[in-house]
């Protein structure tokens, strides 16, 4: 049943938020805009440039830093974009239905690899909300010198940039301390960073730390009762397996000459654990270091970019605290993963005249993965090492062009070609037990399944090209239309394509979507190719006080990697869909259709000696199916929206939000994914500020209502996750419950 509140805020944000806009309008015009500035503007044109992001600047995140600590979330108020609920630290965002590997994902330029059969290490997991500095997101259409090598949108998040003395005065030393607390999972951490600059040099330290312990469900979680059904039960209302801990490092270099600009980045990452209750297996230990290199220069015919960097991870995982492991003659599972990235890029903005700008490029990146199991105790999982991916290899290399041209005072045109190429390969798979032994039927499919990996040809290599044509229209001051269409490619990473065993107890552990169910890779997959066509209405006022947008999409997807219930006795197709029970599945390709709207807008309401009042309102519909199956996508959003209302005066800044979920019951069948109920949430924020010193409280879900994450997975936290079926099937992880969050941060 769709929540009834949602319904009657989406008929207020679709039919009441344009008359409320024309009436306000008028009384508005001394007030200040209530959000932060989205425009951007061309290197060469002095204009707004077609297919321009959403741009994020700290001030703008500055009240979550303290009741966060995923830098996913700070997407939330993104149109178009939700968060799929994961780790602590490592949501997964989520634009218009695609996720993960499907967007493009960059940390300081770097395009970062997930290193882990679970995904546990996504690209945002490795920069804190305290040493952001700017978020771009494009989740329309994307140019093609921001894509690349995906079917969805863009995000780019970038560290603070390095500052500097102004031209022929003294040094100067900043910096700034800060500490959070959150009641709910006794969350904590605290975060420095110290820089010092001439007019030429600047270095700048930052590190964080942050740790919490599993967090409890809203007040009627009590109505699961979880005994017999798991194997080890929590206090009823605590959600397994939620607890983590992660400590960063950076340090930057950079030198300025005139109008160029040299930088080095290392970063460091020691996360000791963070437990997943939507997998089977914990991280119990992710190392990472990352050095990045760039150059930047002005000159008469426009800009040059570089950029060099390597990043290493070591990674580890095994059963968390709250999993048990149900066989006698095995410890545990312990599970190693490698990976190593390197990448390098040149770009060039070129001036060809007032009206028209060239954009050019070169990439590269290689990749390299090892993933290994060693035996453990006596049993199935020996005597030898699993080799789950041996020498693993992805290889892009990409060429664009883009030229962007200033047709007229009100007509700008986007037009842009990619050309990429993606090698893959992997060497020969190895099981436990390379013979029989007299091995029960399922450890011998170790032999059989590594026998016909082996027996194929792995080396894969794949030519795509992305396509993207954009124009925006600048009616009048108060309205803008921009439109497009894009054509975009991505290639299978690793695990889609050279997983190789139908073992469940193997399959689960390669599974990057939380639903519970076990995947094998498909070899002979093809590239995922994508058509979206999109656009943007903009209403505003002139200066841009108030304003409401609508974006429609719609995404035809070619070759869309999705899966098929897999038979492991038979190695073949099931017969028989399995069904309110996990199984396993083979990616395979197929057909997706993805459409649906976003709503956006912001209204100043009053200006009086209590303060400046405004309202900001945000709906997402997206709709995504399996045109094959005729099922429904995967993990896609329901109709979801947020209303706040807002107050600013002297120095303080305070919010009520109101966040509405409809119930997800479009779900995937072969998945057997988990209906969710609909809810509703309050929230209350607050933040004060004087001088150099500002303070962060506020209370997230104010009532303590019990809800489900739709995009969160099946709910495997605690008890015998390596069972198939030796757990609660069909218990949706549970979101969390109410939480007062405090936070200080002082600069100096």
């Amino acid at each position: 049943m769709s929540h009834p509140n949602l319904t009657e805020f989406t008929r207020a944000m679709a039919l009441a938020l344009p008359s409320l806009l024309c009436a306000h309008a008028q009384a508005a015009d001394s007030a200040t805009g209530l959000l932060p500035s989205v425009t951007v503007k061309s290197t060469a044109l002095d204009s707004e440039q077609a297919g321009t992001p959403t741009v994020l600047k700290q001030p703008a995140w500055a009240a979550k830093v303290s009741a966060t600590s995923d830098t996913a979330d700070l997407l939330s108020d993104i149109p178009g974009l939700g968060i799929n609920a994961a780790g602590g630290v490592s949501g997964l965002p989520s634009i218009h239905g695609l996720a993960d590997d499907r967007l493009r994902i960059q940390v300081d330029g770097m395009d970062l690899i997930a290193s882990c059969p679970n995904h546990m290490n996504p690209a945002l997991s490795y920069i804190d909300p305290s040493n952001l500095g700017l978020l771009k997101v494009y989740a329309g259409i994307t140019p093609v010198s921001a894509g690349g090598d995906s079917i969805g949108g863009t995000i780019l998040a970038e560290s603070r940039a390095p500052e500097f003395a102004a031209q022929g005065q003294a040094a100067v030393t900043t910096g700034e301390v800060g500490a959070f607390y959150r009641s709910n999972n006794q969350a904590s951490g605290a975060n420095l960073s110290a820089r010092y600059a001439s007019d030429a040099f600047h270095i700048g330290y930052s590190a964080s730390t942050s740790q919490a312990d599993n967090y409890r469900a809203g007040a009627d979680f009590k109505s699961y009762d979880f005994t017999g059904r798991v194997g080890h039960n929590l206090p009823r209302n605590e959600v397994g397996s939620s607890a983590y801990e992660t400590r960063n490092q950076s340090l930057a270099l950079a030198f300025k000459k005139e109008n160029h600009l040299f930088e080095a980045r290392l970063g460091q990452q020691d996360m000791p654990a963070q437990q997943y209750p939507n997998q089977r297996m914990d991280l119990l230990k992710n190392q990472q270091s990352s050095v990045n290199l760039r150059y930047s220069g002005a000159f008469d015919w426009g800009t040059l970019q570089a950029r060099a960097y390597q990043e290493q991870v070591d990674h580890f995982m095994d059963f968390g605290e709250d999993k048990q492991f149900q066989y006698a003659t095995a410890p545990g599972m312990p599970m190693h993963t490698e990976g190593k990235t390197t990448g390098a890029s040149v770009k060039a903005e070129i001036a060809l005249n007032p009206q028209d700008l060239l954009r050019v490029g070169l990439e590269t990146q290689q990749y390299q993965l090892n993933d290994w199991w060693p035996a453990s105790g006596t049993g199935g999982m020996s005597p030898g090492t699993f080799w789950n991916i041996k020498d693993g290899r992805r290889d892009r290399s990409a060429l664009f062009a883009e030229w962007e041209a200033q047709q007229s005072t009100q007509w700008m045109t986007l037009l842009g070609l990619r050309v990429e190429q993606v090698s893959t390969d992997a060497g020969n798979a190895q099981g436990y037990n390379s013979k029989t032994n007299g091995m029960a039927p399922m450890f011998n499919y170790q032999m059989r399944d590594g026998n016909a990996f082996n027996a194929q040809q792995h080396a894969h290599t794949d030519n795509n090209l992305d396509l993207s044509a954009l124009a925006t229209y600048q009616a009048n001051a108060n309205y803008d239309l921009a439109f497009g269409f894009e054509h975009k490619v991505r290639s299978p990473n690793l695990y889609e394509r050279y997983t190789w065993s139908t073992w469940s107890m193997a399959a689960v552990m390669n599974n990057f979507v939380g639903d519970g169910n076990g995947y094998v890779g498909n070899i002979n997959l093809k590239p995922e190719q994508a058509n979206k066509l999109s656009a943007t209405f903009d209403w505003h006022a002139t200066d841009k006080r108030w304003g409401l947008k609508a974006t429609p999409f719609y995404t035809q997807v070619t070759d869309y990697i999705d899966a098929m219930q897999w038979n492991a006795g038979t190695n073949a197709p099931a017969t028989t869909p399995l069904v309110n029970q996990f199984t396993v599945l083979k990616y395979t390709n197929q057909s997706a259709r993805l459409y649906g709207i976003d709503l956006s807008g912001h209204l100043p309401l009053a200006k009086n000696d209590w303060g400046v009042f405004g309202l900001k309102g945000l709906l997402n519909y997206t709709r995504g199916s399996n045109q094959d199956s005729g099922e429904a996508l995967y993990n896609v959003m329901p109709l979801n929206a947020k209303l706040a209302l807002t107050q600013q005066t002297g120095g303080w800044d305070n919010s009520l939000e109101l966040l509405l979920v409809q119930d997800k019951s479009n779900v995937s069948g072969v998945r057997n994914e988990i209906k969710t109920p609909g809810y509703g949430l309050v929230h209350a924020r607050a933040s004060y500020t004087l001088r150099q010193v500002r303070v962060d409280f506020g209370v997230e879900n104010l009532f303590d209502k019990f809800y489900s994450l739709p995009t969160g997975g099946a709910y495997t936290g605690q008890g015998t996750t390596m069972s198939l079926n030796g757990i609660a099937n069909g218990i949706a992880v549970p979101g969390m419950g109410r939480s007062i969050y405090l936070g200080v941060h002082v600069k100096f």
